[in-house]
């Protein structure tokens, strides 16, 4: 059983993000490091009451930084999985 809230984590809003949605009608999740292509375009088509169309998954990998709490010890950022999500001509998700 798909659960989207344990899917879908929290909409991404970046520079890009905000072109695609204006332009192109997609959408950036990030999304669980387990889910795959149609948990994810179900769980938007069950939350927003949408039709999605297509799903591009991207894995970010974990960057290499030095940790300034521990004296410039080598650490990393997290990495995650995030998806973009095309809809249908003329549905829209409305994100406050």
């Amino acid at each position: 059983m798909i659960v989207p809230d344990t899917i879908i984590k929290e909409y991404r809003i970046t520079e890009k993000a905000a072109n695609l949605t204006a332009n192109l009608n997609q959408y950036t999740f990030k999304v669980s490091s387990r889910a795959n292509r149609i948990e994810v375009a179900k769980a938007v088509e069950k939350l927003f009451s949408v039709e999605v169309t297509k799903v591009n998954i991207l894995n970010r990998k974990p960057k290499a930084k030095s940790d300034r709490s521990r004296k410039g010890k080598p650490g990393k950022t997290s990495g995650y999985k995030k998806a973009i999500v095309s809809l249908k001509a003329g549905d829209t998700i409305e994100i406050i």
